[in-house]
């Protein structure tokens, strides 16, 4: 089987939002949406001895992928290479796969009235390219690849870590296939909960007498 996927070096991320920019301009990705966005994790302990990670977060390309399974048209799908994507065409706009995806990596087009997400890049990797998150990442933090086959970079990458320091997000039966690199030295994995995290980002704005009112 193919399974592509990305690998992330949470030892090299540097927090810059590259990806997050590059991202948005290469997908026309609307203002106030994200197909990923870069969590700060922390900073957690007691001072003076306090550890914080940056986190960024993507579609996680399930392979037992909920969103999939609920979406009553079919416009969600897994392709051949084990990608989760969106048929436009067939979305109408729903949401439910948006509820069922357990990390908040969705977002609704409100303008075209449709589900969107993150695609890898399908249109830059199927002539040989990259994501342009990971062509965009100064620290060289992020790595494209079939996960099934030991021979890729992702898996070279994975397998150079060490089992001890390589993380998922917390798996909900749907079986998340990003591979996260921290080694402990750096800062312990936390376990977060990556829906809850990115609420705040999809809030409306505040009102100029909310914000006074705290």
């Amino acid at each position: 089987m193919v399974q592509k996927t990305l690998v992330i070096d949470l030892d090299r991320c540097i927090g810059c939002y590259s990806c997050e920019v590059a991202c948005k301009q290469e997908n026309n990705v609307a203002l106030g949406d994200y197909y990923g966005k870069v969590l700060t994790v922390g900073p957690v302990g007691e001072f003076p001895n306090l550890q914080q990670y940056f986190l960024p977060t993507v579609c996680q390309e399930c392979r037992d992928a909920p969103c999939v399974k609920v979406c009553p048209t079919g416009a969600s799908y897994k392709a051949d290479d084990g990608s989760i994507l969106i048929d436009k065409e067939k979305c109408i706009g729903c949401r439910y796969c948006m509820m069922a995806c357990p990390y908040g990596a969705r977002s609704f087009n409100a303008e075209e009235k449709v589900v969107e997400k993150c695609t890898m890049c399908k249109h830059l990797t199927d002539v040989g390219g990259e994501p342009a998150c990971v062509k965009a990442c100064p620290a060289q933090a992020r790595f494209y690849g079939d996960i099934d086959d030991p021979k890729s970079i992702v898996s070279q990458v994975v397998a150079n870590a060490g089992a001890e320091n390589v993380h998922s997000l917390p798996d909900r039966g749907n079986h998340p296939t990003v591979r996260y690199i921290l080694h402990k030295e750096n800062a312990e994995w936390q376990a977060i909960e990556p829906k809850e995290t990115w609420r705040e980002f999809h809030q409306p704005p505040r009102t100029e007498g909310e914000n006074k009112n705290g």
